[in-house]
């Protein structure tokens, strides 16, 4: 059975600048955090350490700078995660969680098309 991946907020925000920019020092990843927090050096170097006794992202050295890149690819961090939240709040209703995505703000022509053409294989599949 495969464990699930379940980094902290921190860890996520990290992961994502890792997936976008890979092999980044601990001064590109702190500021490439677009939250709006200002962080130390130290929290995001801390984060990293754990992250990567956690098989979350490797780094390798160069001279006296170390460069950190993503272990786990986006996908297998998010599925678990929405699946998690879906169920925990939301009774496991997948197509209330797209409701909510949908409401919450425009979507473009392209993405609605995309979505359509998995609900028909969904359907295909399903048949």
């Amino acid at each position: 059975m495969k464990k699930t991946i379940k980094p902290t907020p921190l860890e996520s925000k990290i992961l994502s600048v890792l997936w976008k920019h890979p092999s980044s020092n601990v001064r590109e990843v702190n500021a490439a955090l677009d939250d709006g927090k200002e962080r130390a050096y130290t929290t995001v170097l801390t984060s990293l350490q754990l992250m990567e006794r956690k098989g979350l992202v490797s780094r390798k050295r160069e001279g006296v700078t170390d460069w950190w890149r993503a272990r786990v690819k986006a996908d297998a961090v998010a599925r678990p995660m929405l699946t998690d939240l879906v169920k925990r709040m939301l009774g496991g209703k997948r197509g209330l969680a797209l409701q909510y995505l949908l409401e919450e703000e425009p979507v473009s022509g392209e993405e609605l098309d995309e979505l359509q053409s998995m609900i028909d294989a969904a359907r295909k599949r399903n048949q």
